[in-house]
Formats: C-alpha cells, structure tokens, sequence
C-alpha cells in the first residue's frame, strides 16, 4: 500500500475509533508497527493527529476539510463585504496578524497598500503583500498544511514569541451563539490561541453561514474574542453581544 493510501486509511479509521494504538493500525493495515509509527509521525507533522503514548488520536474532523480554492468561491459576497469593513478596523503602522483563509486573504488584498507591519502563516497572504514596499513581512514557519495554504505546529508557536501583535484577523470554521469559537483541527486551534495569546486586541472574521455550525476543536471563548466581523445576514448581534463580543456586520444597503 502506497505511502499516501495509508495515510488516508489511517486517517479514515481514526475518524471512526477517535484513538487507535500502532498495534491495531499495524494489525489491521497488515504492516510494521515501525511504519505506523513512521506515518504516524508524518501525519501529526501536516496536523492530521495527534500522538498519544502508544498510539495516536484525531487532531480534525476531516468531514470539514476542503481546500482553500474550494472555500475561496463560496459566499464571495459576504465574505468580500466583511473585507470591506474589517479594513476600518485596521490604522496604519499598526501590527497585525492575519490568518489563513478565504475572509483573511481578501482582507489582506484589502489593505496591501497600507504602511503596515503583517505576520502571517499563510502562503496566500505572504503572497498578497510580496511586492508592496510599504508593508514590512514576516511570515511564521511551521508544519505545511496544503489544503489550508498554511503554516502550523510548534515551530510557528515558537516564532510568535518574537512579537507584540496589536491586532490579529482570525478565520474560524464555525461559531455559537455563547462566543464559542472553533476549528477542525487541533493543531491550527493552538497556534490560534498562541495568536490570541501575543495580540491586544482580537478579531475573528466569519460570514453567517457559519454561526451554530459545530467544529472539533475550540480556540477561543466569550472574553478572548473582542469583535466579531460578519456580513448582514447575521441576525443574532445582540445576543453575542451580551457575551462581550462587539459583533460589526456589514451593511450593505447602508452604502
């Protein structure tokens, strides 16, 4: 069985037993328990699990993977007005993170022509501001995540020691109505909290398709959020609110 079916069947039975040992992996893909390791080791490198003592667990709910190209042309709209808005929340010379993600990348070709300085971990973002002279660059390392376009893991946690964020722009694979936020992967959720942990002030920005939508791993709770930036389709501000979370939504017919 080639390298990547084994990472996929892997994968597939974790999904379904949540935790599994190298000894059932190696028993049930009929090789060594020195190549489960191996893969396993692969894999908690892309962010896929985590490795338990003996064994390993789901880091994501691989139901909610889809490649950024994928996520880029759903809800457009939304997502370039939540764009659009989020660029007042942003002054120049200002700090700022930006995070992976389709909201987070078109808010960077937003502000590409502000003084800024940007940390990132995504390649598209690092893209975005490559050739913009007025924008000083600083990009994490880490772990590769392809279908994400990001850098994550322990290496990227490292380099966030090196700054003082003022502001950080969050993505978010879905959201409750008591602040919860989450993401599909552990991995990511950490370097979120690590993100959180180094800014002044934090910004999630997620259209409204993604409210009441369940992920695996929470990154952040009502008080580590300060502002929410949505499109108008969200109805449900005050509530939110109530939690501490200044909720922006777009008005589109304001303009």
């Amino acid at each position: 069985m080639a390298n990547t079916s084994r990472y996929d069947e892997i994968l597939r039975l974790l999904s379904l037993l949540r935790t599994a040992t190298v000894g059932e992996l190696a028993a049930r893909l009929e090789v060594s328990e020195v190549t489960i390791r191996k893969d396993l080791s692969a894999l908690e490198d892309m962010g896929c699990l985590i490795r338990t003592r003996g064994g390993a667990q789901v880091a994501q709910d691989t139901r909610l993977l889809r490649p950024i190209g994928t996520r880029e042309a759903e809800r457009i709209e939304e997502k370039k007005a939540i764009a659009r808005r989020a660029r007042s929340l942003v002054t120049e010379g200002e700090t700022i993170y930006i995070d992976a993600g389709s909201t987070c990348l078109l808010l960077a070709k937003e502000i590409s022509e502000m003084n800024l300085r940007v940390v990132t971990n995504s390649i598209d973002v690092m893209i975005a501001f490559a050739s913009r002279p007025a924008v000083s660059l600083f990009s994490l390392g880490g772990s590769y995540r392809s279908e994400a376009g990001s850098f994550i893991g322990p290496i990227a946690i490292e380099s966030l020691r090196s700054f003082q964020i003022e502001t950080c722009f969050l993505g978010t694979t879905g959201f409750s109505e008591r602040g919860v936020f989450a993401a599909q992967n552990i991995i990511e959720s950490q370097l979120k909290q690590a993100v959180i942990g180094v800014s002044s002030r934090r910004i999630v920005l997620a259209d409204s398709s993604k409210y009441r939508r369940e992920a695996f791993s929470v990154f952040a709770r009502a008080g580590d959020v300060d502002i929410l930036v949505t499109d108008s389709g969200f109805d449900d501000a005050q509530h939110l609110s109530s939690f501490g979370i200044e909720v922006v939504a777009d008005r589109s017919e304001d303009r």
